[in-house]
């Protein structure tokens, strides 16, 4: 046990988890962790099993079922990155990202508990890579009013969330010796041309939120130097401002005869429910919340800065650390009046 029952210390016990590495796939040793933790603080803990010796952390009370419970993820992306602090900051993979979330959440259930709350926790894998750990939570809701998630936000409640469409484009074509290119034809060259299009395209926006953006994130092909390309491909990532219907037209027209495009992730954008008295954000990433969809009406909120989150220096300040624990007891409690 790392401290006296009811006395968590978020700084420290963020700490501890930033330095066990948890990059999404290898979460085991961190929910242990987290497992231990809770089970001392005499919460009722569940290992909720996921995939592959990974699992969802769930703690409740044993007199009430939650009302409200508060979420984040205990993945990370790579490299692994062991904690450091100064006076004012805690660095480490997974500082911002969400550990430091974790912290706060279970120093906010702590102090929420005393008063009589209904509260749990739900600290999932696989955020990072395709919100596994939410899925297979999403189908044992435990019939919550409200889920309050946590991500980056800088301590600001978020009024949307922007969705994410993911694009495999993949254009074919025929090999030939470089020398005679006129005997082949250009997978390559076709796919540039397809891309060349598609950011060109006039993208959707949202007055509230703001433009849809793209990014092409990995490209693809060929064989050799001195091989004409058969094949070659680009995966894409738009962030959604609103229904993808006509986006996803757009793309495929655009690219008609080049190139094919195929669909393979779409995270749906979300307006959400804020709380009076606490600045607002728009969040232009993803989230869980869309794949915790039986938790109860979604709050997004939580310390650190999006900015630094999957950086090399990725940190979390320790006043908004602290400030985070506040915010969290003062939103639930107007959450459940």
């Amino acid at each position: 046990m790392l401290y006296p029952v009811g006395r968590m210390d978020p700084i420290r016990f963020t700490r501890l988890l930033v330095d066990i590495e948890s990059i999404s796939g290898n979460e085991a040793a961190v929910g242990a962790a987290l497992y231990d933790e809770l089970c001392n603080l005499d919460y009722c803990v569940h290992k909720i099993p996921v995939a592959h010796a990974r699992f969802n952390v769930l703690a409740t009370l044993d007199d009430k079922p939650p009302e409200i419970v508060f979420s984040t993820h205990i993945d990370t992306v790579p490299p692994f990155i062991p904690s450091s602090e100064d006076n004012d900051n805690i660095y480490g993979r997974g500082s911002c990202d969400a550990k430091g979330i974790v912290a706060a959440q279970v120093a906010a259930c702590e102090r929420l508990r005393k008063q009589g709350a209904a509260v749990g926790m739900l600290f999932v894998v696989g955020e990072e890579r395709d919100s596994l750990g939410a899925k297979t939570a999403n189908e044992n809701p435990p019939g919550s009013r409200f889920l309050i998630n946590g991500e980056p936000t800088e301590n600001k409640i978020a009024v949307a969330s922007k969705g994410a469409l993911r694009v495999q484009v993949t254009a074919g074509g025929r090999m030939a010796h470089s020398a005679y290119p006129e005997l082949g034809e250009s997978a390559i060259e076709k796919l540039l041309q397809a891309l060349d299009r598609l950011r060109r395209m006039d993208l959707p926006g949202n007055p509230e939120v703001g433009p849809c953006t793209m990014n092409i994130g990995l490209l693809e092909g060929g064989r050799a130097p001195n091989v004409i390309a058969d094949h070659a491909r680009a995966q894409l990532l738009y962030r959604l401002v609103g229904p993808s219907d006509s986006l996803r037209r757009q793309i495929q027209e655009s690219i008609a005869g080049l190139a094919e495009a195929e669909f393979v992730l779409e995270i749906p954008f979300l307006k959400l429910r804020t709380v009076p008295g606490i600045e607002t954000m728009v969040a232009a990433f993803t989230t869980d919340i869309p794949a915790l969809s039986k938790w109860g009406e979604p709050v997004l909120l939580g310390p650190g800065s999006i900015h630094v989150a999957h950086t090399e220096r990725e940190y979390i300040s320790k006043k908004q650390l602290l400030q985070a624990v506040d915010l969290y007891c003062s939103v639930a409690k107007q959450l459940l009046v």
